[in-house]
């Protein structure tokens, strides 16, 4: 069924609020940096293994010898055209636009201090710290395109990490962190069932290249995640695109 991923993210969110609001203090933040070293080496190996599952299924089709040209073409083209089009810096400038938005907004309710005699935060403030770091990047994009075609795992590992950086908003920004499930439903779960509506008219070869270009998508976001190296994964999403069409023509 599409949306499980979605739905699996957004019960995760929901869950590590509250233990963000009941516990987050008693948390180290040690404890939650080693997890998220934890989870880039598995997303690492994640990346690889999609990669390298989409080069063998791939090859099995009429695409063939050509599979690993389209790995390698649609990467190179994908990021010189995300980089043209400077997809990374406008998801940046939308991020800090609905910061600026968000601090024109009055005061709706008080968040939870980080310290005693600190003065509260705004349940805006969790809502959109939150929604940025949930439903703005690679993996959102990535991840639901996956799961409307019937794949949710890349969201389920997503699901996994938003629900331990929400137990950390909590505790910092209040129960506001829990209101972004609802742009989590709107923009994940709006691309999962577009990406369902087409998967009828999405070929096997298809499905297996933006398995290619998607894995090493991943291994990118994981090596981020790990704290080795920081890629423009944003100006790297047209690849894709690149990678489907050229499937497409290829069988």
């Amino acid at each position: 069924m599409p949306g499980r991923g979605v739905l699996v993210n957004m019960l995760t969110v929901l869950v590590g609020t509250g233990i963000g609001l009941a516990f987050g203090k008693l948390i180290a933040d040690r404890f939650r940096q080693i997890a998220f070293a934890a989870i880039g080496l598995a997303t690492i190996v994640i990346g690889i293994s999609m990669t390298l599952g989409g080069l063998r299924d791939l090859g099995e089709t009429a695409v063939g010898q050509y599979a690993a040209l389209v790995l390698v073409g649609s990467l190179v083209l994908g990021s010189i055209t995300g980089e043209a089009m400077r997809i990374e810096h406008y998801l940046e400038r939308f991020g800090h636009r609905l910061q600026e938005l968000a601090g024109k907004l009055p005061f709706l309710a008080p968040g939870t201090a980080t310290e005693p005699g600190e003065k509260g935060h705004t349940l805006v403030e969790g809502f959109v710290a939150a929604s940025l770091l949930f439903c703005v990047g690679a993996m959102t994009i990535l991840g639901s395109l996956q799961d409307g075609l019937g794949d949710p795992s890349l969201l389920y590992l997503k699901a996994l990490l938003d629900g331990i950086a929400a137990t950390a908003l909590a505790a910092a920004l209040g129960a506001g962190v829990g209101l972004s499930v609802i742009p989590i439903a709107v923009i994940q779960g709006g691309i999962a069932l577009g990406a369902a509506g087409l998967k009828p008219y999405v070929t096997d070869p298809v499905v297996f290249a933006i398995e290619l270009a998607g894995g090493a998508l991943i291994f990118a976001i994981g090596l981020d995640l790990a704290g080795i190296k920081r890629l423009p994964i944003g100006n790297m999403l047209p690849s894709i695109l690149y990678a489907a069409v050229a499937a497409a023509l290829l069988t």
